[in-house]
């Protein structure tokens, strides 16, 4: 197969938050395909440093920064670091989540609060600081990650779909409150995506047929396919898509 290269993504600086596996690290590759300077937060350093090693011959070779998103101090910290060495940031994706199940009557307030800091806090606040670099240029781009989860209304998932439904909110939230400084939002709706940690932790054979039967497409999505779409919605060819969600979940309506 062959896909489009968008010449408008060449030498722009890039952050991904959560992007040393899965989703994340397909978007790594992708804007670094494309010749984008990428920086990635993550705070699994050793699947970080062998995607970062991996993609050492890219025409900018993609920078990890360890980070835990939880900490909005840290936040800061990174992205005032990323800003001194790169110079003000053009592209933020909002990738990182875990997905973990959870019990309804074993939910503690802390619990709570730590499912909505790693699923959405951290959004608002890497976009806070994006956005502060983006203005100095009048233009910029924020893709927040959501899921089909709270659509299809999948079980022991309460807080994590809390989250994402915020995400769609906070999308549109900030695509009206920016777009007068030349800034896109958009939100990017993954399907049942094939990762490393979905097959590890969540998808059986029986799970696979029923997820099949579910989508209008029955073929398998990939990382890749969700960040293809991040590409679009980033470049010059998407410059009039803002406040909106984009689904890439081969049409899943559930079985």
């Amino acid at each position: 197969m062959s896909y489009a290269i968008y010449p408008s993504l060449k030498d722009k600086t890039v952050v991904i938050t959560g992007g040393g596996t899965g989703i994340g690290a397909a978007m790594v590759e992708a804007f670094a395909g494309q010749g984008a300077q990428v920086y990635f937060l993550d705070v699994a350093e050793a699947d970080s440093l062998a995607l970062q090693n991996s993609l050492c011959n890219a025409y900018h070779p993609p920078h990890f920064q360890r980070c835990d998103l939880r900490n909005v101090d840290a936040i800061t910290e990174v992205f005032s670091a990323i800003t001194d060495k790169a110079g003000p940031i053009e592209i933020l994706v909002n990738n990182a989540a875990n997905d973990d199940r959870h019990d309804l009557d074993t939910v503690s307030p802390d619990y709570w609060d730590d499912r909505i800091a790693v699923n959405l806090r951290h959004h608002f606040f890497c976009a806070q600081k994006a956005a502060q670099s983006m203005r100095t240029n009048g233009h910029g781009v924020i893709l927040n990650l959501g899921s089909i989860s709270w659509h299809l209304a999948l079980p022991d998932l309460a807080i994590y779909m809390t989250a994402k439904a915020g995400i769609e909110g906070l999308t549109r939230g900030l695509a009206r409150d920016l777009g007068s400084c030349g800034i896109r939002v958009n939100c990017i709706v993954p399907g049942a995506v094939r990762t490393a940690r979905q097959m590890k932790l969540w998808q059986t054979e029986e799970s696979e047929t029923r997820l099949i039967e579910g989508q209008c497409l029955p073929e398998r999505i990939e990382p890749e396919h969700v960040a293809r779409m991040a590409l679009f919605l980033a470049s010059d060819d998407g410059a009039r898509c803002s406040g909106r969600e984009y689904f890439v979940d081969a049409g899943w309506y559930g079985a």
